[in-house]
């Protein structure tokens, strides 16, 4: 895997982000499905001010607060510093240019990052018109292989995922508003 490079056009904000990045994968060097394993293991529940700050965001974008619960507890076990072996960032596991396109010049900053991820759920929703499940899949694998396969991509991760948020969001249905 090629190191994350900061480059001198980019905002300070960003590059500070990047190199926040490059030391944190240094001190969590691990494979990807380790990785999944031992968030499923440790992830912990929301504390309340985390708890606002997901009914919030989810509010201000028409969300249900319960699939973004879910899609946070999924994807980092709650942990803003959360950082994947391929380089998704943050509470919702940004990749880079997702952060980038979507102007989240740090990932690692919680709030920050659960907008971004909030607002790319919210694109992947209107994008195929409200079905949860190919939202998620593009939320994942991207809009691309979502649009490709003409619907969930035959990817085994992208699989589990999709099944595993839609588990927690019934978990949490009702005990997020």
């Amino acid at each position: 895997m090629k190191p994350i490079r900061s480059v001198a056009l980019q905002p300070a904000g960003l590059r500070q982000a990047l190199e926040r990045v490059e030391s944190i994968k240094a001190r969590f060097r691990t494979p990807r499905a380790s990785f999944a394993a031992t968030l499923m293991q440790t992830a912990r529940a929301p504390e309340p001010a985390l708890h606002g700050a997901i009914a919030a965001t989810a509010q201000q974008y028409g969300i249900d607060p319960a699939v973004l619960t879910a899609l946070a507890h999924a994807e980092s076990g709650f942990r803003p510093e959360a950082l994947s072996a391929d380089g998704a960032m943050g509470l919702t596991q940004l990749m880079p240019a997702t952060a980038k396109r979507l102007g989240v010049l740090d990932p690692f900053d919680l709030q920050a990052n659960l907008d971004g991820g909030a607002r790319y759920l919210k694109e992947q929703l209107d994008r195929f018109s409200g079905d949860l499940t190919l939202a998620l899949a593009a939320y994942n694998a991207g809009p691309g292989a979502v649009l490709r396969f003409g619907g969930m991509p035959p990817y085994g991760e992208t699989q589990r995922f999709v099944s595993r948020v839609l588990e927690l969001t019934r978990r949490y249905a009702g005990k997020t508003q």
